[in-house]
């Protein structure tokens, strides 16, 4: 994929499927926001050092809950487009600033509320506006259904922990999916060390990657400044 060859600067980087995403097919109903923060945890416990971590659209949740009980492995966590909640709140709690995005409207959920999915008819608007056919037909096969349960669980956070990481907004200022006013509402209250944006819509890491990148090994290397020689 584009990003992982724009990535090729950096050692040691990885990008996991959590539970029930990408090539894991964990049924939805199984997957919790600890089987989430599980998957991460055990790659950033067995790193030497504390990392880099890039989340996304609703990946956010994770950072934060990996931010709040492994902060010292940490070394900048960036919010890319991502859910960035209060302590307390759910996705849910946000959508009041959802005005425009094309995911509400066209979102249907299970009976049970085990699961939700956007209308197939609004992927390509909501979620891939500026992205080229072909990433466009890979990410159609490797769209599931979205595990409810860890946007319906209350974020928890505390200012020595979660608060005490460095954090970084990158705004996708074409976004239709979390839209510019959702996105800075959120870092808004959530105060982050740094805020950049970059002129794309939600899926930047396939339409713009070399941005992203650039982003991403600036504040690697400004955060690397401040080790110990």
């Amino acid at each position: 994929m584009h990003l992982e060859n724009s990535c090729a600067v950096f050692l040691n980087r990885t990008a996991p499927d959590l539970p029930g995403h990408g090539r894991d097919w964990t049924p939805p109903e199984q997957v919790t926001l600890q089987s989430y923060l599980d998957c991460v945890t055990a790659i950033v416990d067995a790193a030497d050092e504390p990392m880099i971590v890039v989340a996304h659209s609703r990946g956010g949740i994770v950072l934060t809950a990996l931010a709040e009980t492994r902060p010292e492995k940490i070394s900048s966590a960036i919010y890319l487009a991502a859910v960035l909640l209060r302590d307390g709140q759910t996705v849910f709690d946000t959508v009041g600033e959802a005005e425009g995005s094309l995911i509400l409207p066209n979102m249907f959920m299970a009976e049970d509320r085990s699961w939700d999915m956007l209308r197939e008819e609004a992927f390509d608007d909501a979620l891939y506006a500026d992205c080229s056919s072909e990433d466009i037909t890979l990410c159609h096969a490797l769209l599931t259904r979205e595990p409810l349960a860890p946007s319906l669980t209350p974020t928890r956070t505390t200012q020595t922990r979660f608060g005490a990481v460095h954090k970084v907004y990158i705004e996708l200022s074409q976004d239709r999916a979390v839209t510019p006013r959702w996105q800075r509402a959120m870092y808004t209250a959530v105060p982050c060390a740094e805020v950049c944006a970059i002129a794309a819509s939600h899926s930047a890491y396939f339409s713009q990657p070399e941005r992203l990148v650039e982003h991403i090994e600036r504040i690697a290397k400004s955060r690397a400044e401040l080790l110990p020689a």
